[in-house]
């Protein structure tokens, strides 16, 4: 390089050029800086001497490629840590903040890889606190970033670098280093609850969340997933989490803070609330820390700070659903002022419920806690009153009218996406449901039918209506149907395995699956037939295939048991009375979908899927080969019948149709059946034969 004037011109262009031919001839010129270890000291003089910010990101980048790729002596590994802490010291202040942060992570990597190779590499906690007790407040901040970038560097793997030296290397940070650090994030706090300086307390709320999402035991969780497991905080925090004042700060941190300050000390409260049980010393002190947990949340209920921001009112969902996971309801009733939170609770699910486009994503962690709170009621050995009789079923009518609501909101809006077409949130949502709606079930159901029934006989009157393109009436009910559908079957899918409340229980699914049957009689005649390119028609023909697989998971096929309770009922309301009935009803439905269905690949898909299913079971698969649909079907399989299978976007559900038909015809050894199914595909071939 000719000169530091040129250097600095390339490093301009390697990081703002718009040009990418000319972003790559710098960075193919530059890239000696970060490859070859000659040029270690040549990175220094860069630091040393330029006054490009980009040139200074170029210094600190390539000596952290050099340092991570390349075996560098001890005392050279050394030196650049010494002159990093050093050059901080000096020039931190008044650098950008990106190269501040670029040198911070050469000096938290070359700690972590020199750890076990020299105790003076351990010292970053001193060298932080050096910063920490400096008068400025440029150098404070310093301080909580390398404290911040170092938790964080230990806390995840490194390319190239063994996983078991890796978690060894955690194991003692977290034993020699990381209470130290965290203390130092409690202490910021505690100091700068009245300073105005936001960066500072942002830094100090990240230090605290980083030393309290550590992985403590190598456990590795999915960081894209939300859901928090137990929090193995080691023995020797006890002292400072069992200080009142410890949770207290972050309560208080969330009241005098604005997002995303506020959401950070939300999150820093969820993993407190996840700490292990077995972390107190006793009893007392772990029912202490619950009553604290639940006046906090109480006293953000009454007021409701913050909860306006979406992101703090996720966080405070998530919160909340961490009592059940992490306590028993027996500790959560005797905790004095349990009545006025478990109802501020139901008060603050009703409204989230009725803001199911806002909430929709947050619903799920309070469906959870509820899901959880009912199944615990059989072994609450506490004379204390739960109050779950009072507001449990507010909770479950609130539910099914909210997704009513949706029905009718959704309509006008065709941009807007329907909660029916999100297959993960649906799950995620009716997977807790029906556990509560299982616990006072008499009275549910009652409610379900109650809504039903009304719906049913409107759309029953729809079959006699002129066909129209355009009837949005009927597209709601459509859409209600949907819903009621999805409700009813997610509750047949959890179905009790205790005896002695099965058979009761039994019996109210038999009314609610009889309800869904009797729509079965209704969809696919009068006006409906004209309506299965219409979305809401669809949404509605997908929920009737989801009761279907889980109508045969709990009550036919090779794992359900035979239900006299059941099918006796069934008998009584439709005359269907045993497997081979219900089987019949649903592979009518399957024959009906795949000859209708052309346009959408979805109602295909969801039918194969659920053909597929019926056809592998062993005692269903022999059961479909007595109905004479599926010998139909067998004999027929050409595009002529199914139209779908001239379908180019259906080649894969082709694909499955055949696969299944296959499993089907091989299922037993009948020449006879296998010539006839053969026979459509002979006709076919004789045809293009005279074409």
């Amino acid at each position: 390089m000719e000169s530091l004037a040129q250097l600095e011109a390339l490093c301009e262009r390697l990081y703002n050029s718009q040009d990418t031919a000319e972003r790559a001839r710098a960075e193919s010129t530059l890239q000696c800086f970060s490859v070859n270890t000659e040029y270690i000291s040549q990175c220094q003089y860069i630091l040393d001497n330029a006054s490009s910010p980009y040139a200074l990101v170029l210094a600190s980048s390539s000596l952290l490629k050099q340092v991570s790729e390349h075996t560098l002596s001890l005392q050279l590994r050394l030196d650049i840590r010494n002159y990093v802490v050093g050059y901080l010291a000096t020039r931190g202040p008044e650098l950008q903040p990106y190269v501040t942060g670029s040198l911070i992570q050469l000096l938290c990597r070359i700690t972590k890889l020199g750890w076990y190779d020299d105790d003076r590499f351990r010292e970053i906690v001193k060298d932080s606190m050096n910063f920490l007790s400096q008068s400025t407040t440029e150098h404070y901040c310093i301080g909580l970033k390398i404290l911040n970038q170092i938790v964080a560097e230990m806390n995840q793997p490194n390319p190239g670098f063994p996983l078991t030296h890796q978690r060894k290397i955690a194991c003692s940070f977290r034993d020699l280093a990381l209470f130290q650090i965290f203390q130092i994030s409690i202490t910021s706090l505690q100091q700068l609850k009245n300073d105005i300086d936001k960066r500072l307390k942002d830094q100090a709320l990240s230090l605290a969340l980083k030393c309290l999402s550590f992985d403590f035991v190598g456990t590795s969780l999915d960081e894209s997933s939300e859901d928090l497991g137990t929090v193995q905080i080691p023995s020797s925090w006890r002292p400072i989490l069992e200080d009142t004042s410890t949770l207290q700060l972050f309560f208080d941190y969330y009241a005098i803070t604005k997002p995303p300050l506020s959401k950070e000390a939300l999150e820093c409260l969820v993993r407190l609330a996840s700490v292990r049980r077995s972390l107190f010393s006793n009893d007392t002190e772990r029912s202490k820390f619950l009553a604290h947990l639940m006046t906090g949340t109480k006293e953000i209920l009454q007021t409701g700070q913050g909860l306006a921001d979406h992101d703090n009112y996720h966080e405070y969902c998530r919160l909340l659903g961490r009592f059940k996971v992490n306590y028993q309801l027996s500790e959560l009733v005797n905790v004095e002022g349990y009545s006025d939170w478990i109802r501020l609770v139901a008060e603050f699910t009703l409204k989230s419920l009725q803001s199911w486009q806002w909430a929709s994503s947050s619903v799920y962690y309070l469906l959870g806690l509820w899901s959880r709170l009912v199944t615990s009621v059989p072994y609450l050995k506490s004379d204390m009153p739960s109050l779950l009789d009072e507001f449990v079923p507010k909770i479950t009518e609130g539910f099914i009218t909210s997704r009513f609501d949706c029905v009718q909101a959704i309509l006008p809006d065709d941009l807007s996406e329907d909660p029916l077409d999100n297959v993960e949130l649906l799950q995620d949502q009716l997977d807790n449901f029906p556990y509560i709606c299982r616990f006072q079930y008499e009275s549910s159901s009652l409610y379900i039918i109650k809504l039903l029934e009304p719906i049913l006989q409107t759309y029953t009157e729809g079959v006699r209506l002129p066909i129209s393109g355009d009837n949005d009436d009927l597209s709601i009910i459509e859409g209600q149907l949907a819903w009621l559908v999805h409700i009813i079957a997610s509750i047949i899918k959890f179905k009790p395995s205790t005896s002695s409340s099965s058979e009761p229980q039994e019996i109210i699914d038999a009314e609610l699956a009889a309800r869904v049957f009797q729509l079965l009689q209704i969809t696919d005649t009068g006006s409906h037939v004209q309506r299965y390119s219409q979305i809401s028609k669809q949404r509605l023909d997908r929920a009737i295939l989801t009761f279907f697989q889980h109508f045969r998971k709990s009550y036919v096929g090779d794992q359900a048991m035979h239900s006299s309770k059941l099918y006796s009922r069934l008998s009584e309301l439709l005359g269907l009375q045993d497997h081979l009935m219900v089987l019949n009803v649903i592979v009518g439905k399957i024959a009906t979908n795949l000859k209708c269905y052309t346009q959408s690949e979805d109602v295909i898909e969801h039918t194969l899927a659920l053909f597929l299913e019926l056809a592998s079971g062993y005692m269903t698969g022999k059961l479909l080969l007595k109905l004479d649909t599926v010998k139909y079907i067998i004999g027929h399989h050409t595009r002529d019948h199914f139209p779908f299978l001239e379908e180019y976007k259906c080649s894969r559900s082709r694909t499955t149709f055949y696969y299944t038909l296959g499993w089907l015809i091989f299922m037993e050894d009948s020449p006879v059946k296998f010539k006839a199914s053969v026979e459509p595909l002979r006709q076919f071939t004789i045809f293009c034969r005279f074409l």
